[in-house]
């Protein structure tokens, strides 16, 4: 049991590096709008998409952007920093129980 809650975290943390590579993808192209991926960084991209989108996609559809002022602030990225953050503080505790 213990050996598969710590697959489970290790992979939470993957999932967290992945999220952090999506943002600072986003932000580069907010930036920089002409800046478009190719070769190596297309491939790193496309994973990096593929991995996140349908977390995000599901958490969009219960929350709506927020308007500050001309902008529209996406809060589902933080939102699931946060429940990622709160399962790995749950799977560490039930591990030490377990053990």
């Amino acid at each position: 049991m213990s050996f598969v809650l710590s697959v489970v975290l290790i992979a939470l943390q993957l999932f967290v590096f992945v999220l952090i590579a999506r943002v600072v993808l986003e932000m580069v192209q907010s930036f920089s709008r002409t800046w478009r991926p190719t070769g190596f960084m297309l491939v790193i991209a496309e994973i990096v998409y593929t991995i996140t989108d349908p977390p995000l996609r599901f958490l969009r559809r219960f929350i709506k952007p927020v308007r500050l002022g001309s902008v529209m602030l996406d809060l589902s990225v933080l939102i699931l920093f946060i429940g990622i953050y709160i399962l790995t503080g749950l799977i560490g505790s039930l591990m030490q129980t377990v053990a």
